[in-house]
């Protein structure tokens, strides 16, 4: 026996679906020679993290281990998958690959956070393979709803893996590669290990629809619209807004692009070759000077986000362009979970104005990226590997794709972030834990969820604010008063009088009752002002606000 061993290690992506960061190992344990497969964000929102710009993997165990770490590997260029890369750059410090329009992606992002690009390395597709330490790793096209998507096939002295990324078996994309049953049966044939698979649909029980099914539908719904058309989706989704322009284009409508993320992908696609063909847009202002009836806008925001362009549109005027009565406003997507509220409050912004929202419940004008259970199930019967461990999930996703997989046959292992498992024999084994939490980017500041900033921030808003200043003089006695500022509080309470002139009659009252020796210690007095506070605050108002006390002592 040689002791070396063969690890997969999520981060991020395994119990939840976004911000996707996986680790691969071979060597002695502790010793094993590393490469990293993603780095993704996923997306705030203001009930559990208030203010937070971007989330993503607690890359904390790697950046202890950066010394062992051989490359990063990008499989796509979805910010679930790509995001993180110029925030966690630095932390890592290892050379980037990926295709030809990921790697574009990625250049931009390493760019945005004044990284330099040459960090990233264009790959060649299969069979060409790239070597890191003990592994070499070859990018296989597999179909997504984003250009030049890829499955990993990771070769190692334990046997070879396959991390399928995001996928769906469709061989009529419209953009970037098909899904090829050939080429992944002879993938099988020659052994696997471990396919570490999507499990995002796990419960969709029947076959996914191809990209190709979905032009006549857009294209006569485009057709029939009497007003201003404006359509939404995931802005890397290069196929779904081509068929968009398209079907705008052919009813005689001009293009409008809005949005930075739209544009970036769309110029990225055409830059590296992977989309031609587009139909001629044109800017904002020109939009603006054309009669309703021949534009068509395509916009960010399908997910609700509030800096997106269809947030903007729903409030009023953006960029000079106002929707009205009889616009028609079409969310080519689906809803994920979490955003419903947000996608909700847009929806209803446009009624208001008179704008007829179309969306996606009856599956016309969407199809997923992702692969359903028969597919899954092809997928493994394809492939044949030793066993299964599902990723990109949540933990109802992974329990489900772990009892598929026992039902072919292959052993299967249950295996949320922060899980590492041992790849070798013949099923995976647990082989120990790591902490495996969150990063939020919160401005220009990384800072960890444990920190408590997040945490303080709900609570401030939850329960509002009270600032008392007290002056003490040197010998110990209150200079005057102590005096009260409220912040997300009533002004009055259940004694009608200003809740302010409450607060400070109850700790004028003990300021004058306390003794020298309460007076000159600031932890006890800072401690006594603030129950006082929290307790005729709940008596008048019913709840207990956060206190913050600032004594001033005269010398």
């Amino acid at each position: 026996m040689s002791g070396e061993r063969l690890i997969y290690l999520p981060l991020g992506g395994a119990g939840e679906i976004g911000m996707n960061c996986y680790v691969y190992g071979y060597g002695k344990p502790g010793k094993e020679r590393l490469i990293v497969v993603d780095l993704g964000v996923t997306f705030p929102d203001m009930d559990s993290t208030p203010g937070v710009d971007l989330i993503f993997a607690d890359i904390a165990w790697l950046a202890e281990n950066r010394d062992r770490i051989e490359a990063v590997f990008i499989t796509h260029a979805h910010e679930d998958h790509v995001g993180a890369v110029g925030h966690l750059f630095s932390r890592i410090g290892a050379e980037i690959h990926a295709r030809r329009f990921t790697a574009a992606i990625a250049r931009m992002k390493l760019e945005d956070a004044g990284i330099g690009p040459e960090h990233v390395h264009t790959a060649e597709p299969w069979p060409a393979q790239v070597e890191a330490g003990p592994f070499k790793v070859g990018f296989a096209p597999i179909s997504h709803s984003i250009p030049e998507s890829s499955a990993l096939i990771i070769d190692s002295p334990a046997g070879r893996i396959v991390h399928t990324g995001d996928f769906k078996t469709d061989e009529t994309p419209l953009v970037g590669e098909p899904f090829d049953r050939d080429f992944w049966r002879g993938i099988g044939d020659g052994g696997v290990q471990a396919l570490v698979c999507d499990s995002t649909n796990v419960f969709s029980p029947k076959p996914g629809r191809s990209e190709a099914s979905l032009g006549p539908a857009i294209e006569a719904l485009v057709a029939a619209a009497p007003h201003r058309v404006v359509a939404t989706t995931f802005a890397s989704n290069v196929a779904r807004v081509k068929t968009l322009a398209e079907a705008g284009h052919r009813a005689g409508r001009s293009i409008c692009l809005m949005g930075r993320a739209m544009r970036r992908m769309i110029e990225a696609a055409l830059d590296t070759g992977v989309l031609t063909d587009f139909p001629k847009t044109i800017s904002p202002e020109e939009a603006e000077a054309i009669p309703r009836e021949h534009v068509m806008l395509l916009v960010t925001g399908s997910q609700g986000e509030r800096r997106a362009a269809s947030a903007a549109l729903s409030r009023g005027k953006y960029l000079g362009i106002e929707l009205g009565e009889g616009d028609l406003f079409l969310f080519s997507s689906k809803t994920i979970p979490g955003n419903e509220r947000s996608v909700g409050r847009i929806m209803n912004n446009f009624s208001e104005m008179g704008v007829d929202v179309v969306d996606d419940d009856d599956g016309a004008y969407h199809v997923s990226g992702h692969a359903n259970r028969p597919d899954l199930r092809e997928m493994h019967e394809l492939v044949r590997p030793a066993m299964v461990v599902p990723m990109h999930g949540e933990h109802r996703h992974l329990r489900a794709h772990v009892a598929l997989a026992e039902e072919g046959g292959r052993p299967a292992a249950l295996a949320p972030n922060g899980t590492m498992l041992d790849l070798g024999g013949n099923a995976p084994k647990v082989a120990g834990h790591v902490e495996a939490g969150r990063t939020y980017l919160d401005g220009a500041v990384q800072i960890g969820a444990m920190d408590g900033v997040v945490r303080d921030r709900i609570r401030l808003a939850l329960n509002g604010h009270v600032l008392v200043t007290l002056i003490v003089e040197e010998g110990g006695e209150a200079l005057g008063d102590p005096w009260c500022d409220t912040k997300g509080l009533p002004e009055t309470g259940r004694s009608r009088a200003p809740l302010v002139d409450v607060l400070e009659e109850d700790l004028s009252q003990f300021v004058n009752r306390a003794g020298r020796r309460t007076l000159q210690d600031d932890d006890r007095l800072e401690g006594e002002l603030t129950k006082i506070v929290r307790k005729t605050a709940l008596d008048e108002i019913g709840r207990k606000p956060e206190v913050t006390v600032v004594i001033s002592r005269l010398s």
